[in-house]
């Protein structure tokens, strides 16, 4: 799954939104639900689990991102320097041994 066509401040917003909102008070952020951010042909929501379970889906349509708090915590870490200039760098915000993969890339390329 890609996260694409992201400015700093979007970079910024996204950070804070895991932060304050999974970190901070353990919510669920359901992703299509935030202005800067269109769903294409799926949705993803993030919580938290006891294990990192990666992202998951049972329909193909919308997925859910299983991680740990302490992963989570790291994911902040991956995005700081997005979060820092514009760049059309990328990056994977988990490692866990799963199909899908979490890419974040701001420009849309990798």
């Amino acid at each position: 799954m890609r996260l694409y066509d992201f400015d700093k401040a979007q970079a910024i917003q996204f950070r804070d939104l895991i932060q304050h909102g999974i970190v901070d008070n353990k919510f669920k952020l359901n992703l299509s639900s935030f202005d800067f951010i269109e769903a294409r042909n799926c949705n993803l929501i993030m919580g938290i689990g006891n294990d990192d379970e990666g992202i998951i889906s049972a329909d193909n349509e919308t997925f859910y991102c299983i991680l740990s708090l302490e992963s989570y915590k790291k994911m902040i870490l991956l995005l700081e320097p997005f979060c820092q200039k514009e760049t059309k760098a990328y990056q994977y915000l988990y490692e866990v041994d799963t199909p899908i993969d979490l890419l974040f890339a701001p420009a849309g390329t990798w």
